[in-house]
């Protein structure tokens, strides 16, 4: 079999069984199970087979833009206003949860093997594919930083549905969280607008995590104002684009990424672990300060999965702009963070 058909064959196998897992993930209950059942898929091919699958890139863009769309839809001039009153225990929680991560990484690179600026971005909650970006340029080993800042996102990703449900009562849904309304005219004109100008913006002005932001933002701009009335993104387009972020994040694990920090396997899940704990300490915080529900402050304090987390709250009771607020602001403090970071450790490494 040529290499094109065993790609095209594996394409296949992980397309039936991420219907499949979708389909067992909303039988039980799983909230976003459009995005959790590829993830899986993904990540049980990564782990058994020798065939590599990589998402083109247009297609982790567009899904992206489209779930960039989904969010900014439901952020009003209300909701903006309603975000305001929270800004200090918000900034508060963002400044504690980058220290906590600051502090993950400094245990880390206690080992013999791994320097402080490797062991800082390795920990650094939020932004994985920007850190992972920058982190050689900044004096960091790139390959143990992609590895570990990864499998933090998986294993945030792997155990958000199961507290979802079982600690704070999040149910199943289709993986869509907003639903078409009547105007599906209006709904189309809205997504091309937002996907389409979101994604030229993002090739205009490159920014970390711009595929997400940029569509965002165009989006927040047109619900907010009410040019076109009240906007939605089409459950059908929601769940091709949730599915391709799930995929996306499982075939980044192969045998090989994980053997390659295998020695530091043990040390790094009990930090991820200390790390995701700790955040969910700062979520209770902001209950008792604010008046946010629980699986809104959790989902909004999770140290990573960005995409998978907005979807979660999408998809869930949570009040999703809430959580956007709080993880958009997070992600942003960390990239402007990161460049005086890098300085700072490199003076470090100087004799």
């Amino acid at each position: 079999m040529t290499s094109a058909r065993r790609t095209a064959a594996g394409w296949l196998v992980v397309l039936v069984g991420s219907v499949a897992a979708t389909a067992l993930l909303r039988a039980v209950g799983a909230p976003t199970p459009a995005l959790f059942g590829p993830l899986l898929a993904g990540l049980v091919w990564a782990l058994t087979s020798p065939v590599s699958l990589v998402l083109p890139p247009l297609a982790a863009r567009s899904g992206q833009a489209v779930l960039g769309a989904t969010i900014g839809a439901v952020v009003t001039a209300d909701t903006l206003r309603s975000l305001g009153a929270d800004i200090v225990p918000i900034a508060l929680v963002v400044l504690a949860s980058l220290g906590l991560s600051l502090g993950a990484g400094w245990v880390f690179a206690l080992r013999r093997d791994v320097d402080l600026a490797t062991g800082v971005f390795s920990m650094i909650a939020g932004g994985a594919s920007g850190v992972v970006a920058v982190s050689r340029e900044l004096g960091a080993d790139e390959r143990v930083v992609a590895v570990v800042q990864y499998l933090r996102v998986l294993l945030i990703l792997l155990v958000m549905p199961l507290v979802a449900v079982a600690l704070y009562g999040g149910t199943a849904g289709g993986g869509a969280a907003v639903t078409a309304g009547t105007d599906l005219p209006g709904d189309l004109l809205f997504v091309v607008l937002a996907v389409g100008g979101g994604l030229l913006l993002a090739r205009v002005l490159s920014v970390p995590a711009g595929g997400l932001l940029w569509p965002l933002a165009v989006a927040v701009v047109i619900a907010a104002t009410g040019v076109l009335g009240t906007v939605s993104v089409p459950a059908w387009l929601q769940w091709p684009a949730y599915a391709v972020i799930g995929v996306q994040v499982g075939l980044r694990f192969t045998r090989e990424s994980l053997r390659s920090i295998a020695s530091m396997l043990p040390a790094v899940v009990g930090l991820i672990v200390t790390l995701v704990l700790a955040c969910a300490g700062l979520g209770g915080l902001l209950v008792l300060t604010t008046d946010v529900d629980p699986l809104t402050a959790y989902l909004a304090t999770t140290p990573g999965g960005l995409f998978a987390v907005l979807a979660t709250a999408l998809d869930s009771d949570a009040d999703a702009a809430y959580v956007l607020a709080l993880q958009v602001v997070r992600l942003l403090v960390i990239l402007l963070l990161m460049p005086f970071l890098g300085r700072v450790l490199a003076r470090r490494r100087e004799p």
